[in-house]
């Protein structure tokens, strides 16, 4: 009996094989339960079985299998980590991996994943490095394209520089992590031309795949498009950016990350217009599976722009309440107070704002120099401008910025506050001189304070920081010539000196002729500006050329036509130019006697001068008496004027009378 079942199970074994060689783990998987029913302590069937539904996906059915089975789990923590990881159970697939003293070179490659997951970049390098130090196998470049991602997520989400690793960039996952990392130096030029490179290679290994059609491969090129759009729209280039996650947005990708990504993108150019399309495109934004497809910035982010869309539509009860799950989420992040000062700000609170802003920036050691700008912002909104030169001033270091100095400077201005904005442009000046910052930020600096300082006449003070420009920059003549200027006002004999040392007229006039210019008219001179410089004379030799084209050049006599009949010997008519009816000779026309009959109301007759045809000359009753007198007036009516009497009288009556019924 025992032999039978020996038998039997190394026959359900070389099928297991077969099946396994196949592909086919459904079938493997039923063959690994006959083998199980027949001996159920096998260790290694249970683990086949483990892995037949793990290749068949069904992690919770294996993971409960590892579980319910305690005396097969030390050899299975593994597959153990493996279910947990992707069931996103990722901190507890981690403490699986701990338990390990001495874990197995596929357990490193699993840890390497989890730590990337949950964005612990740094463990996760350490990883990578060890393993690509200490194996090799087919598996290298695979490798080498992780650790690649590493670099580039710890540039762009922490900020953080690594030492250059000497990664390649010859296949499309390895350039466009490269991209990625240059994208978070903040060199936008490159990264776009890296990834431009990666669409050309991503291109020719697909297309080189018979199974893969014009839409899937459209689909993988996705992310690259997405990563374009977005340094489109770091550099200004709004339309560009546009264009593009549009038509990554029109293709729907399967991957619900990129999808959202493209959407909010959208959302965040749109801004406060295009509302409604705004409020369609953040939903793609809303779904729990991408807390394990997004960064942890990146689902801050697109929480934040969901509660923009609904100050914008004035959902402001919802919007509380995502503020309120934003800020149990990222307590450390200032973004959820900068968005409910908004809130506040919407419903012109700006008091509530205010004290709001001020408690938070109190509650911390080190407040962001967004808090302090919204803060002047909401005074300027008010029209306190002192407050909030006030506000910008507590700033420090960062109140020398040259954006910061440039609105202090503006805001003075309005005050009329000369001294406040020339003090804000020196101590700018000081602060670069004594920190070595940025040299092209110092000249910017000193440039616009001299020129300030110039126009506000106070030319000697100027002259100091013209020096400066002319030490760093001897070959500047702009510079010369505007401490010239200034040397001028004050000290005519060092401006004669400096004088000397402006290049001759003959290297900027050129061919100019002056004399011929200070004579000429101004209106002349607009003339020929328009029309633009004037040519060069044409040499000697080829003055015969230029006068046989000057010639041909010239416009023919137009020829005048006679009328045909002219005669040369009459005088023309004097009022040949009038009108025909304002001439002597104009007769008008005869009116129609006909014209007056037939006119007037229906039924009207005519007076009674009308019907007496005894006016009428040659009449054969001329002479006789009229039957019937004439009317008392001795006037008669045009029918159009005579009215009957019995309609006006009741019509006058009607005026008097009420409708009956109806009522009020």
């Amino acid at each position: 009996m025992a032999a039978t079942s020996e038998a039997k199970i190394a026959s359900l074994y070389s099928e297991l094989d077969r099946f396994q060689k196949n592909g086919d783990y459904q079938k493997a998987l039923n063959t690994v339960n006959k083998i199980l029913k027949e001996a159920r302590n096998d260790e290694t069937a249970f683990k086949c079985k483990v892995v037949c539904l793990i290749q068949l996906s069904q992690f919770q059915q294996a993971f409960k299998e590892i579980v319910n089975n305690p005396s097969f789990a030390s050899a299975l923590v593994f597959e153990k980590a493996y279910c947990q990881y992707r069931l996103n159970k990722i901190n507890e697939a981690l403490s699986t991996i701990n338990a390990v003293s001495e874990p197995s070179q596929k357990l490193k490659e699993l840890k390497g994943q989890v730590l990337y997951r949950l964005e612990q970049y740094g463990k996760c390098l350490d990883v990578y490095k060890d393993l690509i130090k200490n194996t090799s196998d087919d598996f290298d470049e695979e490798r080498e394209t992780n650790l690649s991602a590493v670099v580039a997520a710890m540039q762009l989400w922490e900020g953080q520089s690594t030492e250059d690793l000497g990664l390649k960039d010859d296949t499309f996952e390895l350039c466009y992590n490269k991209a990625c990392l240059v994208l978070g130096q903040g060199d936008y030029t490159e990264a776009l031309k890296l990834l431009e490179r990666a669409e050309q290679l991503c291109k020719e290994s697909l297309e080189d795949d018979p199974d893969m059609t014009e839409e899937e491969i459209e689909a993988e090129l996705g992310s690259v498009r997405v990563q374009k759009g977005y340094i489109l729209q770091l550099q200004g280039k709004t339309d560009d950016a546009m264009k593009i996650y549009n038509q990554v947005v029109k293709l729907r990708p399967d991957d619900i990350g990129l999808m959202a990504v493209a959407s909010n993108n959208i959302v965040s150019l749109n801004k406060d217009q295009n509302v409604f399309d705004s409020k369609k495109k953040i939903k793609a934004t809303i779904s729990d599976n991408l807390n394990h497809k997004l960064s942890v910035q990146q689902r801050s982010a697109m929480a934040c722009n969901r509660c923009l869309i609904m100050v914008y539509t004035n959902q402001y009860d919802q919007c509380r309440k995502l503020l309120k799950n934003i800020k149990d989420k990222d307590k450390e992040s200032d973004m959820p107070c900068l968005l409910e000062a908004a809130l506040l700000c919407r419903e012109k609170q700006y008091q509530k704002a205010m004290k709001l802003l001020e408690e938070y920036s109190n509650s911390k050691e080190d407040v962001s120099i967004a808090l302090t700008l919204t803060r002047a912002q909401i005074y300027l909104m008010q029209g306190n401008i002192g407050q909030a030169c006030d506000v910008l001033q507590s700033l420090g270091d960062n109140k020398h910025r040259p954006g910061i100095v440039s609105t202090l400077v503006a805001l003075y201005a309005n005050m009329e506050n000369t001294e406040g904005a020339i003090e804000a442009l020196d101590k700018a000046v000081d602060w670069y001189k004594s920190q070595g910052g940025s040299q092209s930020e110092l000249h910017t600096l000193l440039r616009e304070n001299t020129n300030f300082k110039i126009r506000h006449g106070q030319s000697e003070a100027a002259t100091s920081l013209l020096e400066d420009l002319r030490q760093a920059n001897p070959g500047d003549i702009r510079t010369l010539a505007q401490l010239i200027s200034a040397y001028s006002k004050f000290d005519p004999k060092r401006a004669q000196e400096l004088s000397q040392e402006l290049p001759p007229v003959q290297e900027f006039s050129g061919n100019i002729d002056v004399d011929t210019l200070e004579n000429t008219p101004i209106f002349m001179a607009t003339r020929a500006m328009k029309k633009g410089a004037p040519k060069n004379e044409p040499a000697a030799g080829d003055a015969k050329k230029e006068a046989e084209i000057t010639k041909k050049k010239r416009k023919r006599k137009k020829i005048r036509y006679m009328p045909k009949y002219y005669d040369p010997a009459v005088t023309p008519d004097p009022e040949r130019w009038l009108p025909i009816r304002e001439r002597s000779t104009y007769k008008a026309k005869r009116k129609n006697k006909k014209a007056g009959i037939g006119k007037g109301t229906q039924g009207a007759t005519a007076g009674p001068n009308d019907m007496d045809a005894s006016s009428i000359p040659n009449s054969p009753q001329a002479g006789k008496p009229s039957p019937k007198p004439s009317s008392s007036s001795g006037a008669s009516v045009p029918p159009r004027q005579q009215k009957p009497t019995q309609a006006t009288k009741k019509k006058q009556a009607s005026k008097g009378k009420k409708k009956k019924g109806g009522g009020w």
